[in-house]
Parts: structure tokens; sequence; C-alpha cells
């Protein structure tokens, strides 16, 4: 199994780095809260909840 984080930084407000910094901080937390056995998939957003990337797990 692969896990995918794609996040386009050009749609992070400034500065990109602390707000990056937040998105991999938050999923780094929650991995242990999904199966990582099947393949699955979601968006994800930046603080002000608009979309500025995805994840995916693939086999």
């Amino acid at each position: 199994m692969r896990f995918h984080l794609e996040i386009d930084l050009d749609a992070l407000p400034q500065p990109q780095d602390a707000e990056l910094g937040r998105i991999l901080r938050y999923w780094a937390g929650n991995l242990s809260h999904y199966d990582l056995t099947a393949e699955t998939s979601d968006s994800i957003r930046n603080s002000v909840y608009e979309e500025v990337g995805c994840w995916r797990v693939t086999a």
C-alpha cells in the first residue's frame, strides 16, 4: 500500500510554510483513525476550509 498526500502550494494562504505545517501536523496526527489497508481517498482543506489537495491510499 502507498500513502499519497498532494497539496497545491499555490492555493495556500501566506505564509505558506505555516499553513503547510498545520496541514502536515493534522494529517500525521489523524492517520491512526484511518484504515491504511484498504484503498481510500479524501480532500485536504486549509484552515478556512478551502480544498487545497487530496490524500489517498493505493495498492
